[in-house]
């Protein structure tokens, strides 16, 4: 039984294997991205059902910044073909909803959210730039799919991933939330985890930087969130490298970065 679902994963990784854009990098996503995009929609909008939206120049600034990025994103992915499809049933939708936790996330799709604990760290619309250019490249880079095709993995057993979908749907979900941190419930593997968070900077960089917002600003942003800290990691952090590496490592990329700023 063992080598056959190696098999399979062998035949899935050869099939489903693609590179992510901007860093090049092969990945395996094993899930159709049509399946994640109906389970978003759903999680999305029972997250929003359980959740108080605002409404006011907070949640206006969101928006703004939002549309800018989403622009910006769809832009760059156009112009580069080979990437097009990543992006071909994006509905974009930025929310700010009410709660003190220090989390922002991307559902597959473009559904932003964006907790109004963040805000105070952000302080302005360059800022929240740096999150939801973090945020959205998850999306891009479909990150998420990846995460959860390991989750389901690692908790199933090597259950097949559609089997597992459709007998267990209460865990799939939970495994779904849990790949695109609205949750912290679910074990991941952190090394693969980081690896994605170290991209995410890196295309998040370039995607604000884009949009029109200097790169230059993320260093100042993830050094006021390194000193916001009070020993308990913010949610959207809880699998993210250290805040003295992911620092260095931004400050390396910030000339590449800043090539797409200058060249707006």
């Amino acid at each position: 039984m063992s080598k056959i679902i190696v098999s399979a994963l062998l035949v899935a990784f050869l099939v489903s294997c693609s590179k992510v854009p901007i860093t090049n990098r092969r990945q395996m996503a094993l899930l159709p991205e049509s399946t994640l995009m109906t389970m978003s929609l759903t999680n999305y909008r029972d997250f929003l059902m359980k959740h108080t939206s605002v409404v006011n120049n907070q949640s206006s600034m969101v928006k703004k910044v939002g549309n800018n990025m989403a622009k910006a994103v769809e832009v760059f992915m156009k112009q580069n073909k080979k990437y097009a499809k990543r992006i071909k049933n994006f509905k974009w939708e930025f929310n700010l909803v009410q709660d003190k936790a220090v989390n922002a996330w991307c559902m597959p799709g473009g559904k932003v959210v964006v907790y109004t604990g963040l805000l105070a760290i952000t302080k302005n619309e360059t800022g929240l730039a740096v999150v939801m250019g973090h945020e959205i490249a998850h999306a891009i880079a479909r990150h998420g799919n990846e995460r959860m095709s390991q989750g389901l993995l690692t908790q199933m057993g090597g259950l097949a991933l559609n089997v597992a979908m459709s007998s267990q749907p209460e865990q799939t979900k939970k495994v779904f939330m849990g790949a695109y941190g609205a949750t912290t419930t679910v074990g991941l593997m952190l090394p693969f985890s980081r690896m994605h968070e170290s991209e995410a900077d890196k295309m998040g960089l370039v995607f604000m930087a884009l949009a029109g917002y200097n790169p230059n600003a993320a260093v100042k942003f993830w050094e006021r969130m390194a000193a916001n800290k009070s020993g308990k990691t913010p949610e959207f952090l809880s699998t993210h490298p250290s805040d003295v590496t992911r620092i260095k490592k931004i400050k390396e990329f910030l000339p590449e970065a800043m090539k797409y700023y200058k060249g707006k």
